[in-house]
């Protein structure tokens, strides 16, 4: 029987931020498909997400949250910052239910405390880099900032007009000096369009390149075969790792 070898523990951080271009580009899927290609390989795995909006606390059983739904198709534990009912930017949402937003610090800790145990911890946003999390009015690019040595994922679309919102957001990592990881690509049909081609060869061609294309539908796969895809759709994943998915024993 051949031995696991642990792929190098530096080769991605133990902390990865996941945010996106804008809302609904797939973060959620994303999340799970890098929480599950990295748990497959061995690698303990959390995710968080600072604040979950759009789901009230007595949600019924068909409203599934974000982290929820990692967890489902993942395998893996999750913690939420804080819930806001309203499907709204956390602070407008906040405002609305007279509702308080935990501290950056207060997320910093929570963060810490799961990264304590674990090789990975995913940090899910909510929208784009720069919405607020907290009532001072600090955004995900702020929590990156406080969480040292992490890195960040983009998730994109691939339809029109991805490749200006993904060149700001990488333009505002750029000027905070956050460390990119590269673009996951949230979702793509099996026909995609020439602009969505296009779009998908222009992402390649980035310095951090392209992590992996998730396919459309991909959160409707039962649990086990979303498990196995993840490994599959991420391959850049695996070359961050120093290691190849076919080399898992």
């Amino acid at each position: 029987m051949t031995a696991r070898v642990d792929p190098p523990v530096d080769a991605l951080p133990g902390v990865i931020v996941v945010t996106g271009t804008d809302t609904d580009v797939g973060k959620t899927v994303a999340t799970a498909a890098i929480a599950a290609a990295l748990a497959g390989r061995g690698r303990s795995v959390a995710a968080y997400k600072p604040t979950q909006t759009g789901v009230p606390t007595d949600a019924p059983a068909d409203v599934t949250a974000d982290m929820a739904e990692v967890a489902r198709l993942a395998g893996v534990p999750t913690r939420e910052g804080c819930r806001l009912a309203a499907p709204m930017a956390p602070r407008a949402a906040a405002a609305l239910e007279r509702a308080a937003l935990p501290r950056l610090a207060d997320h910093v800790t929570a963060v810490t405390d799961l990264a304590a145990g674990c090789h990975h911890v995913l940090v899910e946003g909510a929208g784009g880099l720069l919405v607020e999390l907290t009532e001072a009015g600090e955004t995900l690019a702020d929590l990156a900032l406080a969480l040292p040595g992490c890195g960040v994922v983009v998730v994109a679309r691939a339809t029109l007009g991805t490749l200006n919102h993904t060149m700001l957001t990488r333009e505002a990592l750029c000027a905070r000096g956050l460390r990119q990881l590269g673009v996951v690509v949230g979702s793509l049909g099996p026909t995609p369009s020439v602009i969505e081609q296009s779009n998908v060869e222009h992402l390649r061609r980035l310095p951090e390149g392209v992590l992996g294309v998730l396919p459309e539908r991909a959160s409707r796969l039962d649990p086990a075969r979303f498990r196995q895809g993840s490994t599959h759709w991420l391959p850049g994943l695996a070359q961050r790792m120093g290691t190849s998915w076919r080399s898992n024993p």
